[in-house]
């Protein structure tokens, strides 16, 4: 795990201590179990992007808070080399990630939504869990097959194709078959 992972948990737990909630109450307030917020805190694991939005929202802070580092001035521009993984998502410590976010609006504090590129690697089909909450996603497809769940509705999307949902209806989004995919993806959170 890199070091820009390592941070995103930490993060956490501080913005969480400055508000004196006890992890608990975050667990309460955010609808995750207890084992959720230890294992977002102190081993950095994140099944989705789902459970992280709903502590950002809990605590009243930008999903990419956890993520910044530097602030910067408008236009914020990220070349393509200079991208780090600044977060991946593995369901547990002995499993490989099965995401890859590289946050490409990390500096711009004033931000409504935070653009990704993602790295998604195949997952076992037991695995394949919907989450839901608050916001609208947004997806392009960039190389290989990305499965998508939305309700009861499955859809297959290859190079080029697109997706925008609501992402308050309970969704999941893989790769389709053995192979990786990459997508770039911008959530809006309210």
């Amino acid at each position: 795990m890199t070091d820009n992972v390592n941070k995103i948990g930490t993060r956490v737990k501080k913005f969480r201590e400055a508000q004196d909630m006890t992890r608990e109450q975050l667990a309460e307030i955010t609808g995750l179990g207890i084992k959720a917020i230890e294992a977002l805190e102190e081993e950095s694991l994140y099944p989705s992007i789902g459970p992280l939005q709903k502590v950002a929202q809990a605590m009243h802070v930008r999903l990419g808070t956890f993520m910044d580092d530097v602030v910067t001035k408008d236009p914020l521009v990220v070349k393509r080399h200079a991208r780090d993984a600044d977060l991946t998502m593995q369901l547990r410590a002995d499993k490989p990630a099965s995401y890859r976010y590289y946050a490409l609006g990390k500096g711009k504090v004033d931000r409504n939504m935070e653009p990704f590129f993602i790295e998604v690697m195949p997952d076992p089909e037991e695995d394949r869990k919907l989450s839901s909450h608050q916001g609208e996603e947004f997806i392009i497809v960039c190389s290989g097959k990305l499965l998508v769940v939305y309700g009861n509705e499955r859809h297959i999307l290859e190079p080029g194709d697109t997706v925008y949902y609501n992402s308050i209806v309970p969704h999941y989004v893989g790769a389709e078959g053995d192979e990786p995919c990459s997508i770039y993806a911008i959530i809006y959170h309210p």
